[in-house]
């Protein structure tokens, strides 16, 4: 009886210190690189849960989590300003365009303040990218 309340309690004690990040994809639903000539853009799609959250004021924490989703499915992704791109889709996406398929993140585009990102509809130093 002994070894299996001993197996018990290490198998409770692993449970509870399993990590909380949401690496099941609790955010992002999947990442896609796209090109249009030499131009990059990586598409993130997020889940219902991100759309949720994401149109509640005081979700940084989440969005963080969100981003560790992106970097888990796509590395390549951490370059900068795409952090910038994506907390601006994070906060605004939602109440701008509700239900757009992806948030678009394109490593081309410059590093500006967040009141030009904003400004910008997410998209500083030109349009959302064509393709």
């Amino acid at each position: 009886m002994r070894p299996l309340i001993a197996a018990f309690a290490v198998a409770a004690a692993t449970l509870c210190a399993a990590p909380v990040a949401h690496a099941d994809g609790h955010y992002v639903d999947h990442t896609r690189w796209v090109k249009w000539g030499d131009l990059s853009s990586l598409r993130v799609y997020p889940t219902p849960a991100a759309r949720a959250e994401s149109a509640r004021p005081g979700t940084l924490a989440e969005a963080a989590a969100a981003w560790a989703e992106v970097l888990a499915d796509a590395p390549d992704a951490d370059l900068p300003g795409m952090y910038a791109q994506f907390l601006c889709h994070w906060q605004y996406a939602e109440i701008a365009e509700p239900g757009k398929t992806s948030w678009n993140l394109e490593p081309w585009r410059p590093e500006v303040s967040d009141t030009a990102m904003f400004a910008a509809g997410c998209n500083p130093g030109g349009t959302e990218e064509p393709f």
